[in-house]
């Protein structure tokens, strides 16, 4: 395990912080390493329910690290295949079956701003800011950011933000749907941990599978959703889960899942 990435468990809940404090959170190769071994330990643990980003200190994360990149010139395809890399991990975080949760803690830039968008909500604070910076030293949006900013903001809101490479605060990024929710500094792992636990008790397989169709439903004409549909409700309909709620529901026991309860 990287001392750069930690890994804690609050019950059904994965926290995945960064913990690079001194160079604000960026991304280098072990940064890199250590999300992509969280992401995976995520997807493969059957008890692990929800997951939860976050940075340590005042910055979530300012994106890649330009002292190491500048140290470490390669060929061009070199950095071609750098690029590529992320993607498996990164792909694999994009579409877990479990809820996620960036828990944004400061500055988001970059890198960084791409891996808050990775996640289903993203919950800030009154100092959360966000930037697209790739502009300002001349490079394009990468980890993903051609895929999520558009379908986050819609096509001209994401060229904007890419093309003046300008800073977003909190209360733009609530209006824009990049926020989720704003709570107080002393308050965002409470509630971002809040939000997590309302999913301990939901149907992990019914909530997977709809995260995964409604990821591609931009891609999809509508017979083809038609039938991810079908498809994805005779699975569930032949869960342990789904018998045992409609067993709860006609002996009027209380539900498992509330999914109307405030975190």
């Amino acid at each position: 395990m990287s001392d750069y990435v930690l890994r804690e468990r609050h019950g059904a809940t994965l926290v995945i912080r960064l913990n690079r404090p001194e160079r604000r959170n960026a991304f280098d190769l072990e940064v890199r390493r250590g999300i992509a071994e969280a992401v995976y330990e995520a997807r493969d643990d059957d008890t692990v329910r929800a997951v939860i980003i976050t940075g340590t200190g005042d910055v979530f994360c300012a994106g890649g690290d330009l002292k190491s990149l500048s140290e470490a010139k390669r060929p061009m395809f070199k950095d071609r295949d750098r690029i590529r890399r992320l993607h498996p991990w990164f792909r694999e975080l994009v579409n877990l079956e479990k809820p996620v949760i960036a828990a944004v803690n400061g500055p988001a830039f970059g890198a960084g701003f791409n891996l808050a968008l990775a996640c289903d909500f993203i919950i800030g604070t009154p100092t959360t800011r966000f930037c697209a910076v790739f502009g300002r030293i001349g490079l394009v949006p990468d980890l993903g950011g051609f895929f999520l900013l558009p379908r986050i903001l819609g096509l001209q809101r994401a060229k904007d933000l890419v093309f003046s490479a300008r800073e977003v605060d909190a209360q733009e990024a609530l209006r824009l749907g990049i926020l989720f929710r704003i709570v107080e500094q002393e308050s965002l792992m409470h509630e971002a941990l809040a939000l997590a636990e309302r999913y301990h008790h939901a149907s992990t397989d019914a909530l997977g599978i709809a995260k995964n169709i409604l990821n591609r439903s931009f891609n999809l004409d509508q017979d083809t959703l038609a039938e991810l549909e079908a498809s994805a409700q005779a699975l569930a309909l032949h869960t342990a889960y789904h018998d045992e709620a409609v067993a709860n529901f006609l002996n009027k026991r209380p539900l498992k899942f509330k999914g109307d309860a405030k975190p």
